[in-house]
Order: structure tokens, then C-alpha cells, then sequence
């Protein structure tokens, strides 16, 4: 039996790109095959949206768009998809950046405005849940709750495989340290280098560590975190192969180029998070440590080939763990589906939308306590 799939945003989360692994669609297409039905593509850029429908259906996997259509607004996408033509919508992956989300104010409600048009829709929605206020995230929150609306937040390293070794020996987490060194290079969007429009690179993009921290972790002490940054006009912070214009954002918006976090979990375990715009090129580099009494978990570059490296009781040196097929991208978006035919596996789902919201109101802290360590300085 198909499955009728909603797509909001054309861009590089749901189509790909150079850096990054993100392509929603692709995942959708390799767990759904011929199952898949994508009947809009939602976008408020048509000629966008138009060229991503055009390059699927000259790929091998053209059938799975054969009925789609670019619409402007998800209004425009309401009033064309109707019952009685079979194109209503069973899945929607919001891939539209987080400035339009995660509120109850019009133009940045795109979760209601999706659960009001198709009521039984389940949503996929990107992280992080919002770039705006938090009391509007919970609101969103309530809303989706009383309307019933099945909802996985996109936080995929919750479902990478190396998770499993701190639950299969039942160990209490002393601390986490988290380090993401971003490539650069090849991020020529104004709008993510512009911290009103992305939230800045903690919220948007150091997001999946700082959730995977709670996920280890547990529950923040808000008012414990700390932050302190390098900031575009200072020395060390001058970079040297931007493919963008940055004069064109005003100074108080640009995103600060390294950011060293730190704060207590409410169980009493301390965490600890390093996030630089550094690197050239298109790799990124990525790590995330966890200890506990008698380990030491690294988790290296979850995003492409991740490697799990374990010192644990009674072993000399260290244990490598490899992972050549771990894709938790698509591990989430196959146990979303498979809980879509099943509601007793939706237990199974690790990022729901009220949880997702702990997370933004946690990186949300970091963010205003870096800027408040800033003026203290100045």
C-alpha cells in the first residue's frame, strides 16, 4: 500500500547538497520503494521547487513524484489535495528552516498550519523545533498534544547503533564533552550566517549535540549553563574562505565563530560543549565523548562513518567499534513509518515534539548566556 508524502521545503534538508548528509528524500525513497507517493512539494520559492520535482522525475525513482506538485504556501497545497482524489497526506517532513516554525504566530506556524490542514497527518519536523520564543514552542506543543498529532523530531543521533552500549550495561553518565568543528566553506546561505534568521550555530546546528547530551545525560539545570565565544570581530575570529559577501549582514547578526559551553545535568553529571567554524573544504569534524564509572565512550563522526571507541573495565588500551552501515538518518525515518502502520510501536520514537522542545530551551539558554557573558565584557 502507498504512502502519501508531504514535502515543505525544497531545499538542501529534504534534496541534499555538498555538505552534509542531510536528503530526507532520498531515505524516504530507499525505505518506501514503490510504495512511495510524494504528492506536494511545498515551498514559497516555485521555481525551486519546480527544478527539485523536474531532477526526481528524470531519476530512477521518478514514479514516487509522477503526481507532485509545487505549491507556494500549504494553504495552496490544502485546497488542491483533496479525499476524494486520494492525495491527502498520510506524512509530512518539514524541512523548512526553523524561523517559520515552532510558534502560534501566522508565517511561523508551520506545524499548525499542517495539522490544521490535514488532521490525520503525521509530521516529521526538523530541528530545532524553532529558532523564536520558547513559551511559543510549549504552546505548539499543547496544541499538537490535544489534536492527537503523531510527531518525530528530527534529532537522527538518538538512533545511531554506539547509543545502545550505555543502555546494555546500565551505566550512570558522570559527564559528556561534545566537540563539533564545523567546514565551512560551502555555507553560502545569508540566512544561516545570520543569527535572527537561523538562531545561530548552537540552536541550528550544535542542537544535535546538545540533545544527545540530554539524551545521556538527562534534564539540564537551565540557570547552571555558561557560554563564552569568538566573535567575528575578533582576532582569532577573521575567516579566510567565506564564498559569501558577510558586509551584507548587519555586525550585531553575524555568528560567532567558536563557542565553548558548559553546565550540570539535574542527576548531578556535568557536560561540556565545543562548537568552532573552522574548517575547510566539506568535512566536518565530529566527536562526542561519554564517561562513566570504569568507561570512556567516544563516538567519532556520527554524521558520515561513525567509529565508537571503548575503554571499559579490564581492557587494556582501547576497543574500536565500527559501524559501516549506520545510518541514523534513515533508521529514524524507518521507524517513524513503520510506527505510522503500527501505533504500538510508537514507543519506539526517541525525539517526540515535547521533548525536542527541552532541547531548544536548552541551547536556547546557551545562547543568551554567551551573549550575556559578551556584554559583560564589553
Amino acid at each position: 500500500m502507498s504512502i502519501n508524502v508531504l514535502l515543505v521545503g525544497a531545499g538542501e534538508i529534504n534534496f541534499g547538497s555538498v555538505e552534509g548528509p542531510w536528503n530526507h528524500s532520498l531515505r524516504l525513497e530507499r525505505k518506501l520503494g514503490d510504495r512511495l507517493r510524494v504528492v506536494a512539494l511545498v515551498d514559497p520559492d516555485i521555481s525551486r521547487a519546480k527544478a527539485a520535482i523536474e531532477y526526481k522525475l528524470a531519476g530512477l525513482t521518478a514514479k514516487a513524484y509522477q503526481d507532485c506538485h509545487a505549491y507556494a504556501t500549504v494553504k495552496l497545497a490544502a485546497d488542491s489535495l483533496s479525499a476524494e482524489n486520494n492525495n491527502q497526506p498520510q506524512l509530512a517532513i518539514l524541512g523548512a528552516p526553523p524561523v517559520v516554525r515552532g510558534s502560534d504566530i501566522p508565517g511561523r506556524d508551520l506545524e499548525l498550519q499542517v495539522a490544521r490542514a490535514f488532521p490525520e497527518c503525521a509530521l516529521f519536523v526538523e530541528k530545532p523545533v524553532s529558532s523564536g520564543p520558547e513559551d511559543a514552542c510549549w504552546r505548539v506543543a499543547a496544541e499538537l498534544s490535544k489534536r492527537q498529532t503523531f510527531v518525530s523530531v528530527g534529532y537522527m543521533l538518538r538512533y545511531s547503533r554506539g547509543r545502545k552500549i550505555i543502555a546494555d550495561n546500565k551505566l550512570v553518565v558522570m559527564g559528556t564533552n561534545a566537540r563539533y568543528v564545523m567546514a565551512y566553506e560551502y555555507a553560502r546561505k545569508l540566512s544561516w550566517w545570520d543569527k535572527t534568521s537561523s538562531g545561530g550555530p548552537i540552536v541550528e546546528q550544535a542542537t544535535h549535540f546538545c540533545d544527545l547530551s540530554r539524551y545521556f545525560g538527562g534534564d539540564v539545570s537551565l540557570p547552571s549553563v555558561t557560554a563564552h565565544t569568538v566573535e567575528h570581530y575578533d582576532a582569532p575570529g577573521v575567516l579566510s574562505a567565506k564564498r559569501f559577501d558577510e558586509e551584507d549582514i548587519a555586525p550585531e547578526r553575524r555568528l560567532p565563530r567558536l563557542t565553548s559551553a558548559s553546565w550540570k545535568y539535574v542527576n548531578g553529571a556535568v557536560g561540556a560543549l565545543t562548537h568552532v567554524i573552522a574548517l575547510h573544504g566539506t568535512t566536518y569534524d565530529t566527536e562526542f565523548e561519554v564517561y562513566a564509572d570504569g568507561y570512556r565512550l567516544k563516538l567519532i563522526d556520527p554524521y558520515g562513518k561513525p567509529v565508537l571507541s571503548v575503554r571499559r573495565p579490564g581492557l587494556e588500551g582501547e576497543e574500536i567499534i565500527t559501524f559501516s552501515d549506520d545510518d541514523p538518518f534513515y533508521t529514524e525515518l524507518s521507524t517513524l513509518i513503520d510506527a505510522l502502520h503500527d501505533p504500538a510501536m510508537r514507543d519506539r520514537i526517541l525525539s517526540t515534539y515535547g521533548d525536542a522542545v527541552k532541547t531548544y530551551e536548552f541551547v536556547s539558554g546557551a545562547r543568551s548566556r554567551s551573549h550575556a557573558a559578551l556584554h559583560r565584557l564589553l
